[in-house]
């Protein structure tokens, strides 16, 4: 099968030796998605909420780049610095998963990368054949 790797270019990924996204036939699997602007800065400091729109977009992107779109998506996974803030994060992926409603896991994480990340999300989409 062919394998597309969908990459942004950003130091991590080679130091790392990921891909933001991997695509094996009609599957696309997203990396952990951070809260990174372009510049590599880290968007919405302190704003979960924030944090959480702005890796929906990316994984909005990736889905896009690699043939998709956010209908195909059929689970996602969202790890928080701080489980008491799931609300808002929740908040966050409801305005863009409430008529989809992918399976969906929160789970508290000990800390990031980087320390100023509240948050990162993975996601998994389905294409149609």
């Amino acid at each position: 099968m062919m394998r597309k790797n969908v990459t942004y270019n950003q130091p991590l990924e080679k130091e790392i030796g990921f891909s933001r996204a991997v695509k094996i036939g009609n599957i696309i699997a997203i990396s952990g998605t951070a809260p990174i602007a372009p510049d590599g800065s880290v968007v919405s400091p302190g704003d979960v909420y924030g944090q959480a729109k702005r890796c929906l977009e990316i994984i909005k992107d990736v889905l896009e780049k690699s043939g998709g779109k956010l209908d195909n998506v059929i689970r996602t996974r969202i790890f928080l610095k701080d489980i008491k803030t799931w609300k808002d994060v929740a908040r966050a992926h409801g305005e863009i998963f409430s008529n989809i409603q992918p399976a969906c896991t929160f789970a508290e994480v000990s800390g990031f990368i980087n320390p100023e990340w509240l948050i990162e999300i993975e996601a998994d989409a389905v294409l149609e054949n």
